[in-house]
């Protein structure tokens, strides 16, 4: 037996085929072997207290692959996905919308906390009755923070007025501020929460009691 003309032209194709069969039985055992570069934007309480056991993963599976991370705003985030220069993106839901071309998947709905030192909040502990003029500063990210909307938002509802807002990118420094009792600040419950079970930080009352943000995981499905 003998190829055709059209067998010997087929033949490349059904060879690429078997060849990529044989990759697929060892897609397992290839993460390893993977190279190149992913570019990843993060929000910045989830890069700091959240992220650091699945980058460990991570490399683990694929160490030869390079991370450029970036802690960014979650509206940052957003457009840089849509706009295809991310490759992923780790941040919170609460930006609006994500457009078409956006593929997401939430990963953890977390409770915020107002927070306060145990000298302040004996002062200043009333966040609830409307119509305060309270002398204390708010101590939290530039104004696109999610975290500052929200309490913005129910400041403004209450008509409650602090003192000033104090712009800083860390939360680290945010909360060591806070604990210096230089002013008040409403951050993820998780990123406060060490500092809230050894007695550095105290929880104020207020009215958001149920108040969540969804953490979500996203690309452009373009990519």
């Amino acid at each position: 037996m003998m190829l055709t003309k059209a067998g010997e032209q087929l033949y490349p194709y059904v060879n690429d085929v078997l060849t990529s069969v044989e990759r697929l039985n060892c897609f397992e055992n290839d993460l390893t072997e993977y190279k190149g570069i992913l570019r990843i934007g993060v929000g910045e309480t989830l890069l700091c207290y959240k992220l650091s056991p699945v980058l460990q993963k991570f490399h683990d599976l694929a160490p030869n692959t390079r991370l450029f991370l970036r802690s960014m705003n979650c509206y940052d985030i957003r457009n840089e996905l849509l706009d295809c220069i991310l490759d992923l993106g780790i941040f919170y839901e609460n930006v609006g919308g994500f457009g078409n071309n956006l593929t997401v998947a939430s990963f953890g709905n977390y409770p915020m906390t107002l927070v306060a030192s145990p000298e302040i909040k004996k002062e200043y502990s009333d966040f609830i009755t409307p119509n305060q003029n309270i002398p204390i500063p708010f101590i939290i990210n530039e104004p696109n923070c999610i975290f500052r909307q929200i309490f913005e938002q129910y400041l403004q509802r209450k008509s409650i007025r602090l003192d000033h807002t104090i712009e800083l990118w860390s939360i680290p420094t945010i909360k060591n501020l806070v604990k210096s009792n230089v002013g008040i600040s409403y951050l993820p419950t998780f990123a406060v929460k060490n500092e809230l079970n050894n007695g550095e930080l105290v929880a104020l009352e207020t009215e958001l009691t149920d108040t969540h943000i969804s953490g979500v995981c996203g690309y452009n499905s373009n990519k």
